[in-house]
């Protein structure tokens, strides 16, 4: 099989890892520093690096689980929901935030610079998929929560494009219905 067919064949058959099935181990440092640097090579319009990193490792995760907890326990948000974001960061071996960054910018929209920070986030499950890891990206309501934010030490005009969970799979999920392309492409005609 040539490499462009591995390629598209990996592309056709990628399937995200849901985080309850991800476990240690989980990329090293120097494994992790591969793949964040293959999620960074995304469209971004001006080389402003709309994004950044913060990293997560499993000591990490368990005290952010502990601030959602809390988090939601003050909002008095129901119990399954606070419980089910928390327990998702306590049982993963590592996170990355990907956090979208705005620059000021009088040629490049921040629509623009979103959509490089959700290429950041694409790019990086692939990339821990293509290197044999599992990987999902999640957001969830601690994604949005200022609070939560702030654990994280965002600045006042960033925020959290997603949280790429990484690790061992401990299973085969079965594939999803995917879409009919036929019912999603309008063929401009001229």
């Amino acid at each position: 099989m040539s490499d462009t067919a591995a390629v598209m064949e990996f592309l056709l058959s990628r399937r995200s890892r849901p985080a309850k099935i991800l476990k240690a181990p989980a990329p090293d440092a120097a494994e992790l520093d591969v793949l964040l640097t293959a999620a960074a090579r995304v469209p971004d319009h001006g080389k402003l690096e709309p994004w950044r990193f913060v990293v997560l490792e499993a000591p990490a995760c368990a005290r952010m689980a502990q601030a959602i907890e809390n988090r939601g326990n003050a909002l008095g948000m129901e119990p399954e929901k606070r419980d089910k974001a928390a327990l998702t960061f306590a049982e993963s071996p590592l996170v990355v935030a990907v956090i979208a960054s705005p620059k000021p910018s009088e040629k490049i929209p921040e629509i623009e610079q979103t959509l490089s920070a959700g290429a950041v986030c694409l790019s990086l499950v692939n990339a821990a998929l293509g290197a044999g890891w599992g990987a999902c990206w999640l957001s969830g309501w601690p994604a949005y929560d200022a609070e939560i934010q702030a654990e994280l030490g965002l600045a006042a005009q960033e925020w959290i494009a997603g949280f790429v969970h990484i690790g061992t799979a401990s299973a085969t999920p079965p594939d999803r219905p995917r879409p009919e392309i036929s019912t999603l492409t309008t063929r401009f005609q001229t």
